[in-house]
Formats: C-alpha cells, sequence, structure tokens
C-alpha cells in the first residue's frame, strides 16, 4: 500500500506541472485532458483542454493533479506540505531557491541541530514544501 497526494489547482495544473519540471525535475507520466474522457457528461467548451487527471514524478515519488472544478480561485493546501529530502546541501539550495520562486519562504534554508539543510516555503501555487537534507551524524 502507498498513500500519493493529488493537487486540485483550480484551473492551473498545467502551469504548475511545466513549473515542478523545472523546479524539482519532475517527470510527466500520464495526462488527461477533459475532452478525452471516454465516458460521462458532456464537457463545456471552455474546459474542455482542462486537465481531467494527471500524473508526474519527483524522484521515486508520484503525484497526481488536475484542474479540478476551473474555479479561478487559488487552491488552498492547507495542513499539507510536501517534502523533499536531497541527497546534499548544494542540491538541497537549488530545490528550495526554484520552489521559492514566486513563492514565499516561512524558514529560509538553514543549518539546524536536526538537518545540514532544512527550509519551509509556499511555492506560487500555493503548495508548502519543505527541503531538508538529513545530517549523516
Amino acid at each position: 500500500m502507498r498513500v500519493q497526494p493529488y493537487l486540485n489547482f483550480n484551473g492551473r495544473a498545467e502551469e504548475a506541472m511545466a513549473f515542478y519540471q523545472q523546479a524539482v525535475d519532475a517527470q510527466g507520466t500520464f495526462l488527461m485532458r477533459c475532452k478525452e474522457a471516454p465516458e460521462g457528461p458532456p464537457v463545456d467548451a471552455d474546459k474542455a483542454d482542462k486537465i481531467l487527471h494527471a500524473e508526474f514524478t519527483v524522484g521515486e515519488s508520484t503525484i497526481m493533479c488536475s484542474d479540478g472544478y476551473c474555479t479561478g480561485e487559488a487552491p488552498a493546501f492547507q495542513g499539507i506540505t510536501l517534502t523533499i529530502v536531497a541527497d546534499d546541501d548544494a542540491q538541497a539550495r537549488r530545490r528550495f531557491d526554484a520552489l521559492a520562486d514566486g513563492g514565499a519562504v516561512q524558514m529560509p534554508l538553514t543549518k539546524t541541530f536536526f538537518a545540514s539543510s532544512f527550509g519551509m516555503l509556499t511555492d506560487r501555487f500555493g503548495v508548502g514544501w519543505m527541503v531538508i537534507t538529513a545530517d549523516p551524524q
């Protein structure tokens, strides 16, 4: 069994996936647009090209997402934080800075008592992230 996050971007899923490709080397593995659904109610013309379901990987993890109801409102990812465990401090810095671009840093990436690098941020889509490099000691 596994648990995988499913993110609803309210109409910005394609933009988010492109951002994650640049920021954390995400790789798209599946994408279905609303107009490609094999069954179901007819799709409004303005939502036909929106993402019904997509999957992408970040390292060994799979994240699923969609455009959801395309409300145009910013998604509220409250109480959820995705964590990247970096291989080293340089990788942590690259990932942190890339994810923070257009977002908000809650805790700058720094050395702590439990990690050689640790920081927290919310990216431009409202997704919370922690980036950590475990201290080998």
